[in-house]
């Protein structure tokens, strides 16, 4: 069956195409076409846009349900049709920092059951830890840090079946670059942060394969005039790509700016880091093991009142870069949806309108709101 959807404008990886028809054929998108055939079905979305669904590779939660938790129906049910409502149709379940059981439990259920996700589609599990430095740990427990070993990650693998694609670490722990090369020859993205490394120890796990830099600014040794740190490195770093959580909160927007003028912005992905409160009301919640209080659009420990990941919607992140001036809203769609798609190596599958691709796609108002979410060619939600 071919569903024609009429729109303003559509946002291509690199191009906006304006007017015409987006072809949906059987739950794939089609061509797109200046007309569409007389008597054909139509979605008539005049004065809307429409852009690939968004995809976040940096998400710990939602809806009250923590990836952590092990709860395997709220993450496949809950989780991923409340992401829907943020514009999110792919992502990666985001692990902290545990026991090698704990992390060993929870990637054997995700591992057997992700294609059981009745919303947003999981794409891969993000091992966040826990091969992290105590300095910079923020909201995860220093208990279980240790140096990377290639036999821990591999049962890991084992019991995910495989779907393990993105690991952080430090790259200044003792057996990282060992690690980092044997991980990435198996096709995984390994990504830096969580670290106290010097500008020499973080190009040193970029040589060995590292590409991707864990929510920039956070967590990490700044920039001075004397050792560039990890800031530095990610600045200066060619082919490298810069989470990027953008609230508000986390980095302020000026620091948002400089880092897209140092990497552009087919170089930084948003993403939301977001925890179990999001979509929920503010209260107490807890992050892996430890307190948290969400209020004023923050989540903070309870003890230290550091940042504790967000409560951001990706759906938000893209406006707020368009309001704050550093990206035009084709820009900011495609740093939440192709850019992190492909700095995880899963833009086969999504992160853009592509003849073939599943049909997974957002319309979005004047005001880049969105209005409803798309998968596989059928109306999920709707604003």
């Amino acid at each position: 069956m071919i569903t024609y959807v009429k729109a303003d404008q559509f946002f291509y990886p690199y191009e906006v195409k304006t007017g015409g028809y987006l072809e949906l054929v059987d739950g794939k998108f089609g061509d797109w076409v200046a007309e569409a055939p007389a008597g054909a079905e139509t979605l008539d979305y005049t004065g809307y846009t429409i852009a690939p669904g968004l995809v976040d590779t940096h998400i710990h939660g939602f809806g009250g349900v923590d990836v952590m938790d092990n709860n395997i129906e709220g993450t496949l049910h809950v989780m991923s049709e409340g992401l829907l409502s943020t514009g999110v149709t792919s992502f990666l379940p985001t692990t902290l920092t545990s026991t090698f059981e704990r992390l060993l439990e929870v990637t054997k259920n995700l591992g057997a059951r992700y294609q059981e996700a009745t919303g947003a589609k999981i794409r891969g599990i993000y091992f966040e830890g826990p091969y992290f430095t105590e300095k910079y740990k923020g909201a995860q427990n220093p208990a279980y840090m240790k140096d990377p070993t290639m036999e821990e990650f591999s049962a890991w693998q084992e019991a995910a079946h495989g779907m393990i694609n993105k690991i952080a670490l430090a790259p200044e722990r003792k057996t990282a670059p060992d690690f980092i090369r044997t991980v990435t020859d198996q096709g995984v993205t390994v990504a830096l942060g969580h670290s106290n490394a010097t500008f020499e120890e973080a190009t040193h796990g970029v040589q060995a394969g590292a590409s991707v830099w864990v929510h920039a600014y956070n967590g990490m040794r700044g920039l001075t005039h004397r050792e560039l740190g990890m800031v530095g490195a990610m600045y200066e770093i060619p082919h490298t790509v810069a989470e990027l959580i953008c609230d508000g909160h986390h980095v302020h927007p000026k620091a948002c700016e400089i880092l897209l003028k140092q990497k552009g912005y087919e170089n930084v992905a948003l993403i939301t880091d977001c925890m179990t409160a999001g979509g929920q009301p503010d209260g107490d919640y807890m992050l892996g093991e430890f307190p948290v209080v969400v209020e004023n659009g923050t989540a903070r420990l309870k003890d230290s009142g550091s940042l504790a990941g967000s409560i951001l919607k990706l759906k938000d992140g893209v406006k707020n870069v368009v309001k704050w001036g550093i990206a035009s809203p084709h820009q900011a769609i495609m740093m939440a949806s192709l850019v992190p798609a492909k700095s995880v190596h899963i833009d086969d599958v999504c992160g853009q309108i592509k003849c073939g691709y599943d049909a997974d796609f957002i319309v979005l108002d004047k005001d880049l709101e969105l209005v409803a979410t798309y998968l596989n060619g059928e109306k999920r939600f709707e604003a």
